[in-house]
């Protein structure tokens, strides 16, 4: 069992706290790699939650890898995001805590696998897709903006 569905076990839909690790990777035009990811159909970082024992570098390229095809090399810290109050539509509720990564492509070949990754596309910060997450896009928004 996942340390996320352990947890919803004991607690069920009440609010806990949620780690998460994702990357913001850029190519040599400055766009940025976004997700269309298979669990709730938006656009996003590739990234997600912590498992016991890994350390949010690791989530990062774990979740990378696992998403995208691509090893990654975390070039720099960006921050950590916070939704207060992240809500789903099963009525699951968190806080969520991202840590933000800039990274770049080191090995790997872009791979769409249709059930975690719908689609991956470069985009320019200014045409977007809709973006869910707001950790997501607050951290896009200071790397680009600030």
């Amino acid at each position: 069992m996942d340390y996320v569905k352990y947890i919803r076990s004991l607690v069920g839909n009440n609010k806990i706290i949620m780690n998460a690790a994702a990357c913001i990777i850029v190519n040599e035009k400055n766009e940025i790699l976004l997700q269309h990811r298979g669990d709730d159909h938006f656009w996003g970082l590739p990234g997600g939650i912590m498992e016991l024992g890994e350390l949010p570098t690791d989530t990062a390229k774990r979740e990378v890898l696992e998403e995208t095809g691509f090893n990654v090399e975390i070039v720099r810290y960006l921050g950590d995001y916070h939704n207060f109050m992240k809500e789903w539509p099963g009525g699951d509720k968190a806080h969520i805590i991202c840590f933000v990564f800039l990274a770049k492509i080191v090995s790997g070949e872009m791979i769409i696998d249709g059930i975690e990754t719908i689609d991956l596309k470069w985009y320019e910060f200014s045409c977007l897709p809709e973006i869910d997450a707001v950790v997501h896009k607050n951290a896009i928004t200071d790397y680009y903006l600030k």
